[in-house]
């Protein structure tokens, strides 16, 4: 070994060739330094959300129907179906309900179709206005179909023409023609309607 780093001192190609071995061989020890330093200093990253167990996804979805006297048109940004459930979960869904007198819109931040009952589920952040000025906002609201049946056990909050009623819970009877506040109810009126004599 001594003899050798002789003759590549005396050598002077010797020379280049012995500190181009110095050279890659420094090199290399910075690499894998450097290498297990950056493995060592990697922090673990958030774990993703779990994806979706759906059968398929659709994008932009609109559905219509008519039944009777009453129309509805549903339109989301989303939905996924999930076939085992018979479910089908809606990601921004609003619905338009039309009647020959009134009609209604419905929306929130997501929602469930049950397709065997045609039963529907919106929630978070829920609104619902009519054409004649009535908005109910509470974080879900459920259609039954069978019983024609709109009703929530969320705390609801309504407002029209200056009125504001508030309840743990509403159930409207669409065949009836009834609506109930439950739980204990606060309603402030702020304009009196004029009665005749």
């Amino acid at each position: 070994m001594i003899v050798w780093y002789r003759n590549c001192i005396d050598n002077p190609m010797r020379r280049i060739s012995f500190g181009i071995l110095v050279a890659v061989a420094v090199f290399m020890v910075l690499v894998t330094g450097t290498l297990v330093m950056k493995s060592r200093a990697i922090r673990m990253e958030p774990a993703e959300p779990p994806t979706s167990k759906a059968d398929y996804r659709i994008k932009d979805v609109q559905l219509e129907e008519e039944s009777g006297n009453v129309r509805w048109k549903l339109v989301a940004d989303q939905a996924e179906v999930f076939d085992a459930e018979g479910r089908t979960g809606l990601r921004r869904p609003v619905v338009d309900i039309h009647q020959p007198l009134r009609s209604w819109r419905v929306w929130g931040d997501e929602g469930d179709v049950l397709q065997k009952t045609k039963d529907l589920e919106v929630r978070r952040n829920v609104v619902l206005v009519s054409n004649d000025g009535l908005r109910l906002e509470t974080s879900v609201l459920r259609w039954q179909a069978s019983t024609k049946r709109l009703w929530t056990d969320a705390p609801v909050r309504i407002t029209r023409d200056g009125t504001v009623i508030e309840g743990s819970g509403l159930a409207v009877d669409m065949t009836r023609q009834t609506a109930e506040v439950k739980g204990r109810v606060r309603a402030q009126f702020t304009k009196f309607p004029r009665v005749s004599p």
